[in-house]
C-alpha cells in the first residue's frame, strides 16, 4: 500500500474516532416504533428528525432483523455530527410503481460529518424492474429508482454497506466533498440493466476503497464535474468496468480531472477501463489527469479503451466528431488475460485528438497469445512491454 494512501484512510480513521469518543446520543428505531418484518419508513423518520436536532453527536440504531423501507429523504442540515448504523437488513417495495418514481430510494442529503455504516444490507428487490427496463430505446419510459443518493455531503464516510439489486444505478454521489468509501459489497446480477455501481458527479475528493463491486453495468462511472476522485484495491465483475463517462451529451457539463485506480482487479467484464465520449454533440470539455496502474484483468474484453465514438442503441450522430479534449492519461503496469484479441484501443476524436498519453508495461494475452494494441488520432509514449500497434 502506497504512503499516500496509508496516510488517507488512518485519517479518515481518526476522523471516525475522533467524535466515536465523544459524547453521543443513541436513537434507536425501535424505540420510534420499529418492528422486525415490519415498514419502518416513519419510525425512521422521526428518528432522523431527532438525531439531526441533536446539539451532540448522534447515532440513529436500525438493529439486527428484517425491515421493509418505502422510500425516504434523510436530510440536514444536521446541529452536529451524526452516524446511521444499520446492522440489519432493508427491503425496498418490489414493485417499481410503489417508489412513484423517485430517482432514489434512499437519499441523504445536505450533511456534515456523517457517517453511514453497521455492516446492513439494502435490497432494492430489482428483479421485477429490470424485466420492463427499456429505457434504452424508450425516452419516455418508467423513471426507475436508485438504491442511494448521497447529495451535498462534506466529510462523510460511507463503510461496511452492503447495496443488493438496485432497480438503477446502485448510488449515485452529487455534489459532495470529501466522501470516502470503505470496504463496500455492490452486487446484482451481469443481466441486471443500468445497475452501476457508483456514479459520481460534480463531487470533489471522494474515495473508494477496499471494495467489491459486480453489477450489470459500470463497476464505477464518472460523470461531469468530477474531481480529485481515488479507486483503490476495488475489484470489479460483473459488469462493464471502471469508466469515465460518458461524457459531452448534454450541455454546459464541466470537466472532469483527476482520477487514480490503482491496485484494482477486474473480472470477467464488458470493458476494463475507459474512457467515453460522445461523437455530434456540441459541447466542449476536458479530461485530464487520468491515471490507471496496478491493475489485473481476468478475461476482460476491451481492457484499455478511449472511445469517443460511443453512441449507444444510435442516439446520435457521428457525422461530426467529440469535442472532449482528453489529455493527460497514463496505463501503467496493466498485466493479466483478454478476451479480446485489441487489448488496447485508443480511438481518440479527430477534432481534439488526445494528447500526452502514456502506455508503459502493459502484459496482456488473448488465448495464451500476444494482444494487439490500435490507435486513432492519438500518438501515445510507449515505455517498456507493450502490445504491437497494429496500423
Amino acid at each position: 500500500m502506497d504512503t499516500k494512501l496509508s496516510i488517507t484512510i488512518f485519517t479518515s480513521f481518526l476522523f471516525l474516532a475522533s467524535y466515536a469518543r465523544a459524547q453521543t446520543k443513541d436513537f434507536h428505531v425501535t424505540k420510534y416504533g420499529a418492528r422486525p418484518n415490519s415498514d419502518i419508513t416513519e419510525a425512521l423518520t422521526n428518528a432522523w428528525k431527532d438525531a439531526c436536532g441533536s446539539t451532540i453527536p448522534s447515532k440513529v440504531v436500525v438493529p439486527k432483523a428484517t425491515y421493509m423501507l418505502k422510500q425516504i429523504d434523510l436530510k440536514g442540515p444536521c446541529k452536529a455530527p451524526i452516524k446511521v448504523q444499520v446492522d440489519g437488513k432493508i427491503l425496498a417495495p418490489k414493485n417499481p410503481k410503489h417508489l412513484n418514481g423517485v430517482d432514489q430510494w434512499v437519499n441523504f442529503g445536505y450533511i456534515n460529518f456523517f457517517t453511514l455504516s453497521g455492516g446492513g444490507t439494502f435490497d432494492g428487490q430489482g428483479e421485477m424492474a429490470w424485466k420492463h427496463n427499456d429505457c434504452g430505446k424508450n425516452k419516455n419510459c418508467d423513471r426507475l429508482s436508485m438504491n442511494f443518493g448521497f447529495a451535498f455531503l462534506n466529510n462523510s464516510i460511507i463503510k461496511d454497506i452492503t447495496s443488493k439489486d438496485s432497480k438503477n444505478f446502485h448510488i449515485n454521489v452529487l455534489g459532495c466533498n470529501n466522501l470516502t468509501f470503505i470496504n463496500m459489497n455492490i452486487n446484482a446480477p451481469a443481466t441486471s440493466l443500468n445497475t452501476d455501481g457508483i456514479h459520481i458527479g460534480r463531487s470533489i475528493d471522494v474515495k473508494i476503497y477496499n471494495s467489491n463491486i459486480g453489477t450489470g453495468d459500470d463497476c464505477i462511472s464518472l460523470g461531469d464535474g468530477s474531481k480529485q476522485i481515488r479507486v483503490i484495491n476495488v475489484t470489479c465483475g460483473p459488469g462493464h468496468g471502471i469508466s469515465v463517462g460518458s461524457l459531452g451529451k448534454y450541455p454546459n457539463e464541466e470537466k472532469v480531472e483527476g482520477l487514480t485506480v490503482k491496485n484494482c482487479t477486474l473480472k470477467n467484464t464488458d470493458n476494463g477501463v475507459r474512457i467515453k465520449t460522445w461523437p455530434g454533440t456540441p459541447i466542449i470539455s476536458s479530461v485530464s489527469k487520468m491515471h490507471f496502474e496496478d491493475i489485473i484483468m481476468v478475461n476482460v474484453s476491451n481492457p484499455i479503451l478511449i472511445d469517443q465514438q460511443y453512441c449507444p442503441w444510435n442516439q446520435c450522430t457521428k457525422q461530426s466528431p467529440s469535442k472532449v479534449k482528453i489529455t493527460d492519461v497514463s496505463f501503467k503496469n496493466i498485466r493479466g488475460t483478454s478476451a479480446t484479441q485489441e487489448a488496447i484501443v485508443l480511438d481518440c476524436s479527430s477534432s481534439v485528438p488526445c494528447e500526452s498519453v502514456e502506455l508503459k508495461d502493459i502484459d496482456l494475452t488473448f488465448n495464451g497469445a500476444v494482444t494487439t494494441a490500435k490507435f486513432a488520432n492519438a500518438k501515445p509514449t510507449i515505455k517498456g512491454k507493450v502490445p504491437k500497434h497494429l496500423a
